[in-house]
Order: C-alpha cells, then structure tokens, then sequence
C-alpha cells in the first residue's frame, strides 16, 4: 500500500482527488492539506508520496519542497498544477520534485503516476515533457555529468531531443545493439530508470 498526502488549496480540487484516492485499493490517503505550513505541523506518518501544488498561500509549493524533503528525507514529491511554464517546472525540479503533472489530467492518470513515482520513476505530463524537451533542444551546450564518454552525452543529447532508440542509431551511426548498450550504461552511471529521471538528472546538474 502506497501512503498519499495531498497538499493543495483549492477545496473542491483537494476533496475530489482525496476522495478518488481513498477508492483505491492500492493507496491510502495520509491527508490533504491547504498548505505547506499546516502539512509541516501535522503529527501524522510520513507519507510515501506527495502531491504538491504549486502555487499555494504562504509558503509556495517550490519553497515548501525542501522543508518537506528535510522533515521526511524519503517522501517522493510530485508537483500537480495549472502551471507549464518553464520557470516554474525547472524551479521545481531543482528544489527537488521527483514529479510534474498537471491538474487537467485524468485521475486515473494520476495514479498511474503516483504508482510510478513509488516504483521508482518520473512522471512527467506529455505537454511538461515536451516543455523540458525543447529547453534542452535549445541548450545544446548544456552540461552534463562527467562520468559519461564524449558518446554516451551525444546519446543524452538525442534522448533529450525527443528521439526514439531507432532515431538515435540513425542520428549517430551506430547499429541499435550499440545504442542499448550505451543507454544501459548511461542508466546505470547516472542511476535512473527512465528517460524523465534522466532528463530531470540533467537538469538538476545545471
């Protein structure tokens, strides 16, 4: 079972997702909060995941993430908001989300990603990683770790881009069998499991 806390000002929004999630027979709800401060001054266990909006009175969502992150080192965050700007989303994943999707997606999507999260993964709305994805295809100086070999950052550099496994053999000239193995390699250098961890381990390099 998988402990969720929600921390989200609007009513309606914070009843509806709680609601849904309480149905769930792989969730339980830890408590939806109107604010980072009165989640911090809960007495309650710490959840496994955390859905945080952004934009929040006080405290904001993006500030409040390290506080959180601080009081319960283990808690996955995933930020659930109107926003999709740029800003906003690269803020957030610097503070520390492991997560960003928006309020728009369906609840069943939402848990999806919420059971991402706890395995292990990034969850990231199409239109977020797409916004993600043309920031790095316009920062082709970006940094990047310098464990990995001059061919494993032009294989980074594909992914980012968009590019499918077959792309990226086409782009480099390199057979598929070659493009696995540097990916592996890639992965297991920079210890992620999917391309959103990937893109979101960039990015945090920055």
């Amino acid at each position: 079972m998988i402990n969720v806390a929600i921390i989200e000002d609007d009513r309606g929004i914070r009843s509806a997702i709680d609601a849904f999630l309480r149905l769930q027979n792989d969730i339980i709800s830890a408590g939806a909060f109107g604010s980072v401060e009165e989640f911090l001054s809960s007495n309650g266990s710490a959840p496994d995941v955390l859905l945080l909006d952004v934009q929040l009175p006080g405290m904001s969502g993006i500030d409040g993430i390290r506080p959180i992150k601080e009081k319960f080192p283990g808690i996955q965050i995933m930020m659930l908001t109107v926003y999709h700007d740029a800003d906003r989303i690269f803020s957030s994943l610097r503070a520390g989300a492991n997560g960003y999707v928006l309020k728009s997606a369906p609840l069943t999507d939402i848990k999806q990603d919420i059971l991402t999260l706890f395995s292990g993964g990034a969850p990231m709305s199409p239109q977020i990683a797409r916004k993600v994805t043309e920031y790095f295809s316009q920062s082709s100086g970006m940094p990047m770790p310098e464990s990995l070999t001059a061919r494993e950052k032009d294989v980074v550099h594909a992914l980012v881009d968009g590019l499918s496994y077959k792309m990226v053999s086409d782009r480099l000239g390199i057979s598929m069998e070659t493009t696995r193995f540097h990916i592996r390699n890639i992965y297991e250098k920079l210890h992620v499991h999917s391309k959103a961890e990937l893109i979101t381990k960039v990015l945090k390099s920055r």
